[in-house]
């Protein structure tokens, strides 16, 4: 067992996936062909439940992208049932202070190290390889705190002190929402906090991860010197290639003079 993701990013690597928001595991199957390093299921945002989970990360197995999921809330009953599910980590949103941050790592990791429960369920083969996954679990597991509010960028140093966590992860949208500078990606604001993010990064060993709008925009992020890339998520997929397609189509109805 060994999570080629985090190994990837302790090394100094670029990992790229993509959010998982639509309820699918048809999605997840789909994209989990592609040469991607994760994908993530959105439990936040999205209506996907427990038993649609499951469901998801069974779609990715034999594929070799790395199953992550968000959480909608650090609580440690919430981290303990999605990592009970079978991912190989998690972003946790709202983490704000160094003190929440260790009690994500904790509610994460199995004892001494933290105070995860220990149970036989999809992870562990429903109880099977159960020896080899708790002796190996706390190395491997994956651990992303979003740093999305005034409180968390200005703690962001002592955040990324903590033993465990693995990426420091940006929302755009949320952490400009946060900064009351919503889209201002440009502002004198946002553009310091994102550097306070990547200098705690930098500093601590840690990964810097970010929300990107396409391709374009996660290479400026990489030079920047964020690691940890979403690309977007598969409902925006959807509908950017429905919108080309459909606007390719009007646009060769009016070249021909036919009503759109």
């Amino acid at each position: 067992m060994r999570n080629p993701v985090k190994h990837r990013l302790q090394e100094g690597g670029v990992a790229v996936g993509y959010w998982l928001t639509l309820p699918s595991p048809s999605v997840a199957e789909i994209l989990g062909a592609l040469p991607l390093d994760w994908l993530l299921v959105d439990l936040e945002h999205s209506p996907i439940g427990w038993e649609t989970l499951e469901d998801m990360l069974r779609a990715l197995r034999g594929t070799p992208v790395v199953p992550l999921v968000r959480v909608p809330s650090g609580e440690a009953p919430v981290l303990k049932r999605a990592l009970d599910r079978g991912p190989w980590g998690v972003v946790v949103p709202l983490v704000g202070s160094a003190e929440e941050a260790r009690r994500v790592v904790a509610a994460c990791r199995y004892p001494p190290d933290g105070i995860r429960g220990v149970a036989g369920t999809r992870a562990s083969g429903y109880g099977t390889t159960l020896p080899e996954y708790f002796s190996t679990w706390n190395r491997e597991v994956l651990i992303a705190c979003q740093v999305e509010t005034l409180p968390a960028v200005e703690s962001v140093d002592e955040i990324a002190a903590v033993e465990g966590v693995d990426v420091l992860f940006v929302g755009p949208n949320d952490l400009s929402a946060n900064l009351q500078r919503w889209r201002d990606l440009e502002s004198e604001d946002f553009r310091r906090a994102v550097d306070r993010v990547l200098d705690a990064a930098r500093r601590h060993g840690k990964a810097a991860g970010v929300m990107c709008t396409g391709p374009e925009d996660a290479l400026g992020r990489v030079d920047q010197g964020f690691r940890f890339i979403a690309l977007g998520s598969d409902a925006r997929l959807l509908s950017a290639a429905a919108a080309r397609a459909t606007d390719t189509f009007r646009a060769g109805l009016r070249e021909r003079g036919l009503a759109v």
